[in-house]
This record gives structure tokens, C-alpha cells and sequence, in this order.
């Protein structure tokens, strides 16, 4: 008996002994906020962000998914998501474009090497707006633009209502746009990345 106690003592020992105290676990946690260009993985939540944000208000989303998926394989570094805790709150996408104005091809076409981008996209999640997260990113996406090689300057199309917070980011009007999408109307505006940047970081996206 004494010796089958003590068997069955040390194997409780031993049992013990691994048995790891939560509360001295070293804790792996994700950034509490992380800036960094989409790849192809994080597609999914690009386009659930998007269609959410366009689809109820204009029915259309300006990327569809293949083209999400197109633009984050072709030129990644175009890009720049917002991640809380890992999770992607607001998003940009660009795209290589190569003449003076933009067109209906540029809504789906990436031209490498050359001194323009093209801005398809700016989104924020449902839950994170009016909270000055859209203008907190293009701040961001703006500065970025200042390390891509040879990149000069930057090109968008938007409604009228969002021309004043362009602006405020430092976009110039160049007048309306031959782009029309389901008979909307838009205003084309390009930012000079070799330009004064701007300051005010909070608006109402």
C-alpha cells in the first residue's frame, strides 16, 4: 500500500506541476491600433464595409469584389486599412492611372509605374463613423503617399456633398467628371502629394 501511495503521490505531482496559472500566462494581444496596406486576404471585409456603406445609400458599390480582389493583387502598396485589436475599421484603395483626367477606365484599371493615383475608395465600418476616422485615414493616406516613389500627385471622384471634406484634406476641384456611374454625377479633384499637407484630422466620417 505504501508503495502504490507513492506512486500514485508522484504522478499527482507531476500533474500539478504542469498545470499553468492562467494569471501567468504572458498575454499575446493584437495592436490596439495598426495602419498597414490590404492584401487579398482581408478582401472579405473590404467589400462587407463597402457594400454596406453604398449600397443603401446609392445602390452601388464603386469596387466590386473581384476588382477588390484585383486592385489588393496588383498594387497593395495603393492601399491602407485601419485595424483595431485586428479587426479593419476604414479602409483606402488606389490604383495606378497615367493620364491627366481620369475615365471610365480608370474605375477598373491599375497602371504601374506611373505618378498618379487613383483613389477608388474611402469607407469606414458602420460602427466607427462620426468619429473622424475618415479624415484621420486619408491624413494618413496622404502622408503615405510621400514615401511611394515617383508618385506626384493623387486623383478622386466624389458628389457634391463631399467636395468641402476633400478639401479640407487639400483636393483642388478640376471641374465635373466624364465618369457617370447608374446616372450619378460626380466632381473630379486631385491632390499635388508634394504640397503642404493638412491639419485637421476630424470631421464628421
Amino acid at each position: 500500500m505504501t508503495f502504490f501511495w507513492s506512486i500514485v503521490h508522484c504522478i499527482s505531482i507531476r500533474l500539478e506541476l504542469k498545470v499553468v496559472n492562467p494569471l501567468r500566462q504572458r498575454r499575446h494581444t493584437l495592436p490596439a491600433s495598426e495602419f498597414r496596406n490590404l492584401t487579398p486576404q482581408d478582401a472579405i471585409s473590404v467589400f462587407e464595409i463597402e457594400r454596406e456603406a453604398f449600397v443603401s445609400v446609392s445602390g452601388e458599390c464603386p469596387l466590386t469584389l473581384d476588382e477588390v480582389l484585383n486592385f489588393l493583387g496588383q498594387c497593395p502598396e495603393l492601399s491602407l486599412g485601419w485595424f483595431e485589436e485586428g479587426r479593419l475599421v476604414a479602409f483606402i484603395i488606389g490604383s495606378g492611372w497615367d493620364k491627366e483626367r481620369l475615365s471610365q477606365e480608370a474605375m477598373t484599371q491599375h497602371v504601374p509605374d506611373t505618378p498618379t493615383v487613383h483613389i477608388h475608395v474611402l469607407s469606414v465600418h458602420r460602427h466607427c463613423r462620426q468619429q473622424g476616422k475618415g479624415s484621420i485615414l486619408l491624413w494618413r493616406y496622404l502622408q503615405y503617399l510621400r514615401c511611394v516613389p515617383g508618385l506626384r500627385r493623387a486623383l478622386l471622384i466624389c458628389e457634391d456633398f463631399l467636395v468641402p471634406f476633400y478639401q479640407k484634406a487639400g483636393f483642388k476641384e478640376k471641374g465635373p467628371s466624364a465618369i457617370s456611374v447608374s446616372n450619378m454625377q460626380f466632381q473630379e479633384m486631385e491632390y499635388m502629394v508634394g504640397g503642404q499637407a493638412y491639419t485637421r484630422r476630424n470631421s464628421g466620417c
